[in-house]
């Protein structure tokens, strides 16, 4: 009963954002919503990873594979989850055209694999790596609310971000693609869809690059202007130093 567990998974998000909402009354919804997103975030990001690494099969290897029961449980919690997010951000216009494709495309590929009953532990996969990065993603966020970000946390934070979608959603994440695209048991549909959401990690990976190349540049810059600071206070100090000499 897969579409069953899906509508629970939505109801339960939506009761825990509305829980949210009851107890954090002066925030405003985005604050309660980027909660939800985070609670998610750590769930899927455990259940996921308990699904590929303990429970198995291997997704480099069985793709295409009947799904486990596991695996669709899985899959059911990160679609009702994803209906829910989708719904706020129509409703509040807070995300732009490539989040919202992103999306669209999750919904997508996790409904057909739950409908065809195949293609759950690449699909897993694929949900651990994209899903990892985002706990940070809202802590950055968090972080800004609070004043905390234009801190050493906040750049420890935007440095594990950054390794990790590189290393995990497009360094492994290419391998998991190559796996998809060459295994016989996998659909086109399914290989298509894989297209869609390695085109789509390309897409975000440009935007963090150029995010860390700014950032980097602008730390730099202002390093020197400190330096150059301490340098003229050095000589100032040294100049009253012979003066009263």
């Amino acid at each position: 009963m897969p579409m069953l567990e899906v509508i629970c998974s939505l109801i339960g998000w939506l009761c825990l954002y509305f829980l949210f909402v009851c107890t954090f009354t002066q925030r405003g919804p985005e604050w309660n919503c980027r909660l939800v997103t985070l609670s998610h975030g750590v769930l899927i990001v455990l259940l996921t990873a308990y699904v590929v690494f303990v429970d198995g099969p291997w997704p480099f290897t069985h793709a295409g594979t009947e799904n486990t029961e596991l695996q669709s449980f899985a899959l059911a919690v990160c679609l009702g989850y994803f209906f829910f997010d989708m719904g706020w951000c129509v409703f509040y216009h807070t995300e732009g055209p490539v989040m919202l494709a992103h999306h669209a495309a999750s919904i997508a590929g996790i409904l057909l694999a739950l409908l065809m009953g195949v293609s759950g532990c690449e699909t897993c996969g694929v949900i651990f790596g994209s899903e990892l990065t985002n706990p940070l993603l809202q802590t950055r966020w968090f972080l800004r609310q609070v004043g905390l970000y234009d801190s050493l946390l906040g750049d420890a934070v935007d440095l594990l971000f950054i390794l990790l979608f590189a290393t995990v959603r497009v360094g492994v994440g290419t391998v998991m693609f190559y796996c998809e695209l060459t295994s016989p048991r996998t659909s086109m549909i399914m290989k298509l869809g894989g297209v869609v959401m390695y085109g789509l990690a390309w897409v975000f990976m440009v935007d963090i690059a150029r995010f860390g190349y700014k950032k980097s540049k602008a730390k730099y810059k202002r390093w020197i202007e400190n330096h150059k600071l301490k340098d003229m206070d050095r000589q100032k100090v040294g100049g009253h130093s012979d003066k009263s000499e």
